[in-house]
């Protein structure tokens, strides 16, 4: 039993572990203030054209209550979420490639096998100078 609570202190003590819990409870904290923003905000302009709330229009079909307008602000909701984290993940990598080189393009070989010989000669050759054949242009 303490060789199991030893494993999971070291597994749940490592950096990966500690920041994965830090971006959860970060993100819960910011998913409530994008709930506040769509429900309190966005729903009630939106709703100004239905002279209702977004969140609750609604549809009865039978006894049944189809609520498309809490619906339509889950996904509201998602789509602000969505574009927020892809603009917070794009500022990372453009932070993280900030000290990086950038590669630079392979130089054009400077020699090429001769097809009749196979010795090594300029490309900018057009006769093979060890065995004297005429080299096509390419």
């Amino acid at each position: 039993m303490k060789k199991l609570l030893q494993e999971f202190k070291t597994f749940a003590l490592r950096g990966n572990v500690m920041d994965l819990a830090v971006g959860v409870i970060i993100g819960a904290a910011f998913q409530a203030i994008i709930n506040s923003l769509v429900n309190d905000v966005i729903s009630p302009l939106i709703g100004l054209f239905a002279n209702t709330d977004l969140s609750y229009l609604a549809i009865t079909v039978g006894d049944v209550e189809i609520r498309y307008g809490a619906f339509l602000t889950a996904v509201i909701n998602f789509l602000i979420m969505a574009v927020i984290i892809f603009l917070i993940v794009k500022g990372m990598n453009a932070l993280a490639n900030i000290g990086k080189k950038k590669e630079e393009p392979a130089a054009a070989p400077a020699v090429k096998i001769c097809p009749y010989c196979q010795s090594e000669i300029s490309v900018k050759a057009t006769r093979c100078p060890h065995c004297t054949s005429m080299l096509d242009k390419t």
